[in-house]
């Protein structure tokens, strides 16, 4: 079985091509980089990913047999319209181009699940952290369940409004990490409530105190140490309800090193194993939906070309899981 991937649901344009073990027969992405000082216009990422797809497709086409291939995978959802309609209208033509069966992908179960073929994790507690998404999630009953979230916007998000109000590159995140690692602590709002997070008021805070005159190293450190330490928390009581012993990592935001580091302090008090999902995996990609089609076609899971319109707030936690049961 050989699986063809498109993501498309923000920044990124990424196609895919994965085989049955989730070997990885090509993986290639290109994202969109605003200039200094301004966000991601969905316009703009619209046309980014028109202009760079013909390049993409010719160099798989260069690594991999297509006529190998036995289903078209593609972000559905959750995502940006501008970015998603680029994606599905090119697997829609490349399924009636080459007659292969339609796969509509959640973009938050494919980050789950290519984080756990690729660590080995089996029933953890999930932290998904990007720029669209901050849940913690664990399966039960044939669906990722949510035990927390953010109740406003997510961590990726805040980091990248901070670091655009601060003059950084986007994504922000990254830029972030790294001038934290020679800050100081200055006191930012902590708002947990209950099992779900807010970072508005902090990420409002932060921009305020930059503004006042609070070096972009102690901004940057304090962000990070509010915010992760908050995700840590909630994380812990997930694990606690739900008595599992794994905790997985994954989206873009996984990468941060820092966060690591207090999730696995968490992790060893608790003797829960920690897995983060490999670096090339865990910002947005193809080779994530690519499996996710694995997964879903084994299931008996496709979609018609009729009803594969884009599903811009399909939440993880909508998602039918049939591989797992």
């Amino acid at each position: 079985m050989i699986s063809f991937g498109l993501e498309a649901t923000a920044h990124t344009i990424g196609i895919g091509v994965v085989d049955g073990k989730c070997e990885v027969l090509v993986n290639v992405k290109d994202m969109f980089t605003p200039t200094i000082g301004k966000g991601f216009i969905p316009s703009d990422l619209a046309d980014h990913h028109i202009a760079i797809a013909p390049q993409l497709l010719g160099f798989v086409k260069e690594k991999v047999d297509l006529n190998s291939v036995d289903v078209i995978a593609f972000s559905q959802g959750m995502g940006i319209p501008n970015a998603l309609k680029v994606g599905a209208t090119l697997a829609r033509y490349l399924s009636l181009k080459w007659g292969k069966p339609l796969i509509g992908v959640n973009h938050g179960v494919a980050h789950i699940e290519i984080g756990k073929v690729k660590t080995g994790a089996t029933d953890p507690v999930v932290v998904y952290l990007s720029g669209g998404n901050s849940q913690i999630l664990a399966y039960a009953n044939g669906k990722y369940r949510v035990f927390g979230e953010t109740l406003d916007i997510p961590i990726g998000n805040a980091l990248d409004v901070l670091a655009r109000e601060m003059g950084l590159q986007m994504p922000g995140g990254p830029e972030i990490e790294i001038l934290a690692r020679n800050g100081d602590f200055v006191q930012l709002p902590y708002v947990v409530k209950g099992m779900d997070i807010s970072f508005t008021g902090i990420m409002t805070d932060a921009i305020e105190k930059f503004k006042e005159g609070v070096s972009k190293e102690a901004i940057a450190y304090s962000m990070q140490e509010t915010c992760f330490s908050m995700l840590t928390e909630v994380t812990e009581r997930a694990l606690a309800h739900t008595n599992k012993k794994e905790v997985l990592l994954v989206g873009g935001v996984a990468a941060n090193k820092r966060l690591q580091e207090i999730m696995k302090i968490m992790c060893d008090e608790r003797n829960a194993e920690m897995h983060v999902v490999p670096k090339e995996y865990a910002g947005d990609n193809g080779l994530m939906i690519a499996w996710n089609g694995i997964l879903a076609y084994g299931s008996g899971q496709k979609v018609a070309i009729e009803n594969s319109g884009v599903l811009q707030n399909w939440r993880t936690d909508e998602v039918e899981i049939p591989w797992l049961k």
